[in-house]
Parts: C-alpha cells; structure tokens; sequence
C-alpha cells in the first residue's frame, strides 16, 4: 500500500519556525519528484516547494521563498519543508505529493500520490 504520511504541524506564533516531514511507505522517495502543497481555508491547494529526485531542481512560491527550505533524505524515505519566519497567512493544511516527472509541477492535479496533510496555524 502506498503511503505518505506528514507530521509537525502546530500552532506556532509570528515570527517562529517549523519543520514538516513527510515519509513515504510502499513508496521509493528517492525515485520520485517531491513536493509540498498547501490548501487555506477558502482556499485552492497551491504548490510551496518541489525539488526533483538528484536536488540539483527546486522551485519555491513567491510567497515562501527565502523562507521555506525543501529537503530530502533518501536514505530515509523523508522529505521535510523547513518553515521559518511564519506569517499568519502560512495558515494552512500542508501536503506532501509526489510524482515522476518534472512537468507541469505547480499543478496539483498532476500528482498522483498524496498524504493526508498537516495543520499550520500562524497565530498574529
């Protein structure tokens, strides 16, 4: 069965950190493109971060960058999104996603393989 399962999501106020990781059971990490989506309240489900299966591409949102950081472990089966600097508008269900190739990566409906998500609330 494959799964991804994330975890660290909190409560945190302005200003602080978090990091979010994400392992894959059933599920080779290391063979697939990673990333992190967020869905807020209201909200459509946007992608934050990607990195391709060698680290040597990334992509980052507007929103997030010089802030986020995407990282993978290989050996593991991890994947992480260090948060830091967290605005209230970082509130958000955070989803780890993969998928195999490198197309279309800003595009939730490209991604056949999901975990469940985990709540980020950013309190002001």
């Amino acid at each position: 069965q494959v799964q991804l399962v994330e975890s660290g999501g909190a409560l945190v106020q302005a200003g602080g950190s978090l990091r979010l990781s994400c392992v894959g059971s059933g599920l080779a990490l290391r063979n697939y493109i990673m990333a992190w989506f967020r869905q807020g309240p209201g909200k459509e489900r946007e992608l934050m971060a990607v990195t391709n299966q060698w680290r040597s591409l990334s992509h980052y949102a507007d929103s997030v960058k010089g802030r986020f950081t995407i990282s993978r472990d290989n050996a593991k089966n991890m994947v992480y999104l260090e948060m830091n600097s967290l605005k209230p508008e970082d509130t958000a269900v955070y989803y780890c996603a993969a998928k195999a190739t490198w197309d279309a990566v800003r595009d939730a409906g490209t991604y056949p393989n999901w975990g469940q998500g985990t709540h980020v609330t950013v309190s002001s």
